[in-house]
């Protein structure tokens, strides 16, 4: 299971149908909460999902619509009696303001708090950039490592059946078959997430080949004066960094009150320059799925050889981020 759970859609101002931000991303076994405003208690139950789904919570910045949620996600995770680690992931000069907030949640969960203030790997699978707003910042970026999908005409063709497929799989080679001969690369699938930020190489990094990229895209493009104020992404700038980046399909979300409940402006401004990047203007508790995995070509075909074989279906390696039970 790969998709993310919108919980909650406005930047400063919440509105009639927008709370404050919230996005749980579910992976495979993982659940990365982002940014938790406040009422992200209650958008998680309108939205049926549990707090023993959260792994990991994942601040960008301790501005308070991101992260003023805190308290009140630790305290239900708390009296659900989560058995598992929680880890917090949040930049280092937010330390006093995360210890306050944790401070006055109700204890009784196993948490860990990984502070952060430079780029690089924060968990298997899990990195961070730095993002260029008014205090400090860091998007976050999820990928799967690159693996290979076996092919089973040319396993067939290659004599190699049942378990044997396997053991090609973890050892590159058997037999003097080589797993490049009955294979073909399989890139991982990746997650970006830039929030609260002017445009900037950090955000350019993060957004690389990205399968799902979640963009803030606070103001429209006749706001561009404000963007750049209070280091703001636009509609039209959120559309670009997708198009630059190779996104297959970007979320826009974080919208300025100013724009009311109606993200139509937002989403066409950004449609326009994205490219082909499917744009989707998110709504509170929907949920996006993953896009499926990009076709890959076969390559020429291996030379036929003797022995029948099974067809083995092929496997997806997920990726564990590690560090939980």
């Amino acid at each position: 299971m790969r998709e993310l759970v919108v919980l909650g859609t406005a930047s400063q101002v919440p509105t009639r149908t927008r709370n404050h931000n919230g996005y749980l991303l579910r992976w495979d076994g993982e659940g990365l909460l982002f940014d938790p405003g406040e009422g992200t208690q209650r958008q998680m139950i309108h939205a049926g999902v549990s707090t023993n789904m959260i792994t990991r919570i994942c601040l960008t910045h301790v501005h308070g619509d991101h992260c003023f949620g805190l308290p009140g996600v630790l305290s239900r995770m708390a009296l659900d009696a989560v058995p598992h680690p929680v880890h917090l992931h949040y930049p280092s000069t937010g330390g006093d303001m995360v210890r306050a907030l944790v401070s006055v949640s109700t204890p009784g969960i196993d948490l860990r708090l990984h502070p952060h203030g430079e780029a690089g790997a924060v968990a298997e699978g899990l990195e961070v950039r730095p993002l260029k707003h008014r205090i400090e910042t860091y998007g976050y970026r999820l990928a799967e490592p690159d693996g290979r999908t076996l092919l089973p005409e040319r396993l067939q063709a290659a004599g190699i059946s049942g378990p044997d497929a396997g053991r090609l799989q973890r050892q590159g080679s058997l037999g003097g078959v080589q797993l490049e001969d009955v294979s073909v690369a399989r890139p991982g699938q990746r997650f970006a997430f830039v929030m609260d930020t002017a445009p900037c190489p950090g955000a350019e990094e993060l957004a690389d080949g990205a399968d799902l990229l979640v963009a803030e895209s606070t103001f429209a493009d006749d706001d561009a004066g404000l963007a750049g104020q209070y280091r703001h992404l636009t509609a039209g700038q959120a559309g670009e960094l997708a198009a630059r980046s190779g996104a297959r399909t970007l979320v826009l979300t974080h919208f300025s009150s100013r724009y009311g409940d109606d993200a139509s402006l937002l989403l066409a401004q950004a449609g326009a320059r994205a490219g082909s990047a499917a744009v989707i203007a998110a709504e509170d508790l929907q949920r996006i799925p993953f896009p499926r995995r990009r076709r890959l070509s076969h390559g020429p075909a291996l030379r036929p050889g003797p022995v029948d074989a099974t067809k083995p279906r092929p496997s997806a390696s997920p990726v564990s981020l590690g560090g939980h039970s």
